[in-house]
């Protein structure tokens, strides 16, 4: 099992907003296997850590009053100064949705909008250093942006976070490109805009490696939550679209035949 490394500007955290964490604890220990620490501490205001194998993989709040980002899956970005990563964001045609705030010994967050309007977290470590591991079965294995405007976003992940942004398809069916951080892939940027239905604004999404997405799947509709597109083979291996029972997405990712 291969730590995860931090790396300025490569995805280190996910983490759920739900309205309701204790019905939906439940799916995510059955569907992944993992476990779930729940700190008491009133500073961390019930916040729960999931982790697989020993190791953290992705964390679970309560939704907070006058938050209207109930249910749903934020992919946070290492910084080495979350200030001044959110205000490189402004800079840049984004918006700062929640300026840089510590969060007790653990590290300082912000939430930003890129400049097509998708959420992105930005995580500045002390004591959290994001994923115990990655790109393995029960932990998060791949991160994209799905872009209403192509072009705005390759900027601003440029100059706001350092990827070296390199195109992988650039036709009309499928224009997409991959991030790199110190020679590395480690997240996509789709252009979106052709397909998005209307009133669906640019957001991001992650997969999560599993042995069997067939199994996978059955278990995500036994466990109450739904499969939103059903398990399909691509060159990245066997993908599918679920939700929890309180509607949050997520993928799930079926590695391909090594």
């Amino acid at each position: 099992m291969p730590e995860h490394q931090p790396r300025t500007g490569a995805p280190g955290w996910v983490d759920l907003t739900s309205s309701d964490p204790k019905h939906v604890i439940p799916f995510y220990r059955e569907l992944f296997g993992w476990q779930a620490d729940t700190n008491e501490d009133p500073q961390y205001g019930g916040y729960t850590i999931f982790s697989h194998r020993g190791a953290p993989v992705a964390g679970l709040g309560p939704q907070q009053p006058g938050n209207p980002y109930g249910n749903i899956w934020t992919v946070y970005l290492d910084s080495d100064d979350a200030d001044v990563t959110a205000r490189k964001a402004g800079d840049a045609g984004g918006q700062v949705l929640m300026p840089a705030m510590k969060v007790g010994d653990q590290g300082t967050m912000a939430i930003l909008a890129d400049p097509a309007g998708a959420m992105i977290g930005v995580w500045q470590a002390d004591q959290h250093h994001g994923f115990g591991f990655d790109s393995e079965p029960g932990a998060p294995v791949w991160f994209e942006a799905m872009s209403r405007n192509y072009a705005a976003s390759l900027s601003f992940y440029r100059d706001v976070f350092g990827w070296d942004c390199q195109p992988m398809s650039d036709s009309g069916d499928f224009r997409y490109s991959t991030g790199k951080v110190g020679g590395e892939d480690i997240a996509g940027i789709m252009d979106a805009s052709g397909f998005l239905p209307d009133g669906v604004p640019s957001f991001w999404q992650f997969y999560i490696g599993v042995e069997d997405a067939d199994a996978a799947s059955a278990a995500v509709t036994r466990l109450g939550g739904t499969v939103e597109r059903e398990a399909e083979d691509t060159p990245f291996g066997r993908l599918a679209t679920i939700s929890d029972p309180l509607g949050a997405r997520l993928q799930i990712n079926q590695a391909p035949p090594a």
